[in-house]
């Protein structure tokens, strides 16, 4: 229980996920696009989204006992359903009946973890074993899954991050307004607050928790999501600031490619065999971390060093890829 800033980048980046649904979908539909086109690109792009991190990424090693009992949930996974579901809810119904939706998941969610026991445990188990959202993984997913005991992307847990995803969807069409961009900011930053202040009350009986993508973590989330969202737009959209904003624009036009080409060449550095500085068996990612950070740096500086390293580079080479053109969407 409890939380970390990096459990923050998850729910943010499916928050913002939501945030562009509205946005996207106004300008295709003043390009001219039907709302049966709509329907056909939210398929076509929740599968893509799904199957290239179930393929490329969980697949990896490409070997037939990998594919055997390879990972089904993931991060890239969550996006996608997350995306299909809270896409079609803004596609088919009102704002008000996204927003009843989006509080009834989060409701229901709370009521079934607490009041209904997995099997052998007792109601309201919130461990890694006894909580219910472990027990569906292990039944429905079993051997597919992150570890023996859970997934911290799992089936019933994606429920509630569809309520992120349709808070962002409700943030988006709160931007798309007629009022004073300053009015939006303040807004979004009193609507934050409130969200922050339910989510630490909530946590009083339903723990923030991420891996059970609880509730209460979703309100202190998306609380924090938009007051970050308010700030930006209060910075960029208002007052002008935008130099700093040059490796997020570099990162963000090309997200989806960042993101499995990076965990990609994670997974090849993590197999490559190479030989430790102690002569014992190791990759070739051990072989750099020990060569060029720890060989120089206490543990928690090369530990830093090396995932800052990893960030400089994986940002020069979007570089090339921005100047050149070169956007790869789906």
């Amino acid at each position: 229980h409890g939380w970390t800033p990096t459990d923050l980048i998850f729910p943010f980046f499916v928050f913002i996920v939501g945030v562009a649904i509205p946005l996207a979908f106004q300008r295709r539909v003043e390009q001219g696009g039907t709302k049966h086109d709509l329907y056909l690109k939210v398929v076509r792009r929740s599968l893509l989204i799904f199957f290239i991190s179930l393929i490329i990424l969980h697949g990896f090693p490409y070997t037939l006992e990998k594919f055997s009992h390879i990972r089904i949930p993931g991060v890239l996974q969550r996006i996608a359903v997350c995306y299909f579901f809270t896409a079609m809810l803004f596609l088919t119904t009102r704002i008000r009946t996204q927003a009843i939706v989006g509080a009834s998941l989060l409701l229901l969610y709370w009521a079934v973890m607490m009041l209904i026991p997995a099997p052998g445990f007792a109601a309201g188990d919130l461990s890694m074993e006894g909580s219910l959202a472990s027990w569906v993984d292990r039944t429905l997913l079993p051997g597919h899954i992150y570890r023996p005991l859970y997934d911290p992307e799992g089936i019933f847990s994606t429920i509630p991050a569809i309520a992120t995803c349709i808070s962002g969807v409700l943030a988006g069409r709160w931007l798309q307004q007629k009022r004073e961009p300053l009015d939006k900011v303040a807004g979004m930053f009193g609507i934050g607050a409130l969200c922050v202040g339910v989510g630490y009350m909530w946590n009083w009986v339903f723990p923030v928790n991420k891996a059970l993508w609880t509730s209460s973590y979703v309100m202190l989330t998306t609380g924090l999501a938009l007051q970050l969202l308010a700030l930006c737009y209060w910075a960029i959209d208002i007052k002008g600031y935008k130099r700093w904003t040059k490796p997020f624009v570099i990162f963000g036009v090309n997200a989806l490619a960042l993101f499995v080409l990076s965990g990609l060449m994670a997974r090849i550095l993590s197999v490559i065999p190479v030989t430790k500085m102690d002569g014992t068996p190791g990759t070739l990612k051990g072989w750099i971390y020990e060569h060029l950070f720890t060989a120089w740096l206490s543990p928690i500086n090369a530990s830093f060093g090396y995932a800052l390293a990893y960030v400089l580079l994986w940002l020069g080479l979007m570089t090339i890829l921005y100047r050149r053109k070169i956007f790869i969407k789906v």
